[in-house]
């Protein structure tokens, strides 16, 4: 008997390029493996948050308040604005869709550096939009005059990545109200700080004091990186209170777990500990880019919690030198890898195996 058609998604569907995750180191015998691949943050969560979310769980019975009311309450308070110019979902990334969604017709384009977050062409495709990608600098940076150049009648969207995913240098705030300020104001500019935490430089940007100043700026930002909860999923937007609407609309009900719910808002509360643990990062990561470059590498400056190898064809060589040295690392086939800043014994081993892999081959 012949089965009939299967039904077939829309034709953007298949587009979709498939997400690739940062995999998990393999269990080696007699050699602790590092997973260096996530831009995960390294430290364990704090008791007072760990005790919150333990007890949270005790009422996974119960749906979450789908309003998230402690939280956005926290975060007006936090960064000053109203609870109007907020939207949560789960994780920066599921507001990236959401924007998407709520702003983009199918053929309209959305413009972002490339390379960058690998989630930009998978969120433009799944809502059927065009994705315009403007290459980065050689030195990893966003090319804000070429991206100005790219913006047409069909562009919708801008995103700006900073600092950048995986390349790592930053915008400034300069530059960033500069390039804003030619921007058509019906075009949505995203600033995606999802790594602002971790930005140690003059001029650095604050997103939020630009949305203050230009209506059609959206900050997205996360618990995952600086505050340690990349297995809760918890993202926030702040925009203008008509575009923050929009978000909130188009939002999965319920999308955020009562426990993610409450760690957050132990997290923000506990924000001066987490920070310190932010610093000692900060720091590592100078000790990490500084045995490097000894080595010869010519890296790009490095913002965010990971650094950048531009490797070319020689990355997979790199990864699978680095799985050997117990270390897993985020390839980009023919490009170069990203690798986290981790803990001190695996930062170690990142430094030898830059010694021991000739830069200039």
């Amino acid at each position: 008997m012949t089965a009939t058609p299967a039904p077939r998604a829309r034709a953007n569907v298949a587009a979709i390029p498939a997400y690739v995750p940062g995999k998990p180191p393999v269990p080696r015998d007699g050699l602790t493996t590092f997973k260096l691949s996530s831009n995960e943050n390294p430290y364990p969560p704090l008791p007072g948050v760990l005790e919150v979310a333990q007890a949270a769980a005790e009422q996974m019975n119960r749906y979450p308040d789908m309003g998230n009311a402690g939280l956005y309450d926290a975060l007006a308070r936090r960064f000053g604005v109203g609870v109007e110019n907020l939207s949560l979902a789960t994780g920066s990334v599921a507001l990236i869709y959401q924007l998407l969604q709520a702003f983009c017709d199918p053929g309209d384009e959305v413009v972002y550096a490339w390379r960058s977050f690998e989630a930009y062409p998978i969120a433009v495709a799944a809502a059927a939009a065009t994705s315009v990608q403007v290459p980065v600098t050689g030195a990893g940076e966003h090319d804000l005059p070429a991206m100005l150049a790219a913006i047409t009648d069909r562009t919708k969207v801008v995103m700006l990545c900073t600092p950048n995913n995986p390349t790592g240098p930053a915008l400034t705030q300069s530059a960033l109200a500069e390039f804003i300020a030619q921007v058509p104001p019906h075009v949505v500019v995203v600033v995606d700080e999802a790594y602002v935490e971790f930005v140690r430089m003059e001029d650095a940007s604050d997103a939020i004091a630009l949305h203050r100043r230009f209506a059609n700026v959206v900050v997205t930002r996360t618990f995952s990186k600086a505050y340690g909860l990349a297995g809760f999923r918890v993202g926030y937007a702040v925009a203008e209170a008509s575009v923050a609407e929009a978000l909130r609309a188009v939002s999965l009900p319920f999308g955020i777990s009562h426990v993610a719910h409450q760690a957050a808002i132990a997290s923000l509360a506990a924000e001066d500990a987490l920070l310190e643990r932010v610093e000692a990062l900060v720091a590592e990561r100078a000790r990490v880019v500084a045995g490097i470059r000894e080595a010869g590498w010519d890296l790009p400056e490095a913002q965010g919690n990971f650094v950048w190898f531009a490797l070319g064809e020689r990355t997979a060589d790199f990864a699978a030198a680095a799985d050997e040295a117990g270390i897993v690392v985020r390839p980009f086939a023919g490009e170069g890898a990203r690798v986290s800043i981790g803990e001190p014994e695996a930062n170690d081993r990142v430094i030898a195996l830059a010694h021991r892999f000739d830069p200039f081959v």
